[in-house]
């Protein structure tokens, strides 16, 4: 039995939600399905990921872990297992990893972006991948707002009723708000986020940038640890999980997928 590392992409339009259900339509189900198949063992192999992403949220890079007693080529495992994936879902690598890594708990942090078209119409070919704002928006009111929720915070105004997580604080390292023409791109890297976190965050910056409350309420909500007194949570379409850090001694070969974000010098910071 060894245990094995895969980074995974996906497009979660049609999914819902990374978790095994009941009913089976779920990114996890699907890849442990064809875990299953590739090893042949017939039954699903447990994976365990970085980061469980919603319903219609994406990942340009997810990290597993699996233990298995099956010995293939890297290569194999990549291609073997997509073979048995949709088209949504696909493995990007493989890499053999110590005993002692998890694919959750040894995560230094994750990184999530948000796309926004910030435009008086919707844009159909954008639908399910990018988010939508008609009103005019300002950014650099946004971008005053943001840095309020650098560093260490509690963040039980941005944190969904249903989240499981043990305590709300977080460490926000970075928050970036760029605009390309009519695209808002939001990138946001912490130690680890509370559920639905992300999307409340920018639910919060978009009515901000809207002029519906001043720069100063973000600072006010943090203090105030009140989800209903906080912006509604965004819709899931535009949000990306980008990016997961480890220790450089595990030798992953990718933990950055910013590079396949639907569109060119997306990956820039």
């Amino acid at each position: 039995m060894f245990r094995l590392a895969l980074g995974i992409s996906y497009d979660g339009s049609a999914w819902q939600g990374w978790q095994t259900q009941p009913h089976g339509r779920t990114v996890q189900d699907a890849l442990q399905a064809a875990l299953g198949e590739f090893t042949g063992q017939g039954l699903p192999v447990p994976v365990v990921c970085a980061g469980r992403t919603d319903t219609g949220v994406h990942a340009a890079m997810q990290v597993v872990h699996l233990d298995t007693p099956v010995s293939r080529r890297l290569e194999s495992w990549v291609r073997g297992v997509n073979r048995y994936l949709p088209p949504s879902i696909a493995v990007q690598w493989a890499h053999p990893v110590p005993g002692d890594f998890h694919a959750r708990f040894s995560a230094q942090a994750r990184s999530y972006t948000y796309l926004l078209w910030n435009t008086r119409a919707r844009v159909p070919l954008w639908a399910g991948r990018a988010g939508w704002c008609f009103q005019p928006l300002d950014v650099a009111r946004m971008r005053l707002a943001a840095d309020v929720l650098l560093g260490e915070h509690d963040f039980s105004s941005f944190r969904s009723a249903q989240c499981q997580a043990a305590h709300p604080v977080r460490v926000m390292h970075a928050l970036h708000i760029d605009q390309q023409g009519e695209l808002i791109v939001f990138r946001l890297r912490a130690n680890a986020f509370l559920h639905h976190m992300v999307r409340n965050i920018v639910g919060q910056l978009v009515q901000i940038g809207q002029g519906r409350q001043p720069v100063s309420f973000m600072a006010e909500l943090l203090a105030r640890r009140d989800r209903t007194v906080a912006a509604p949570t965004f819709m899931a379409d535009g949000l990306y999980l980008t990016a997961i850090d480890y220790p450089p001694a595990y030798g992953l070969p990718e933990t950055d997928g910013s590079r396949r974000l639907p569109w060119p010098g997306m990956a820039a910071g």
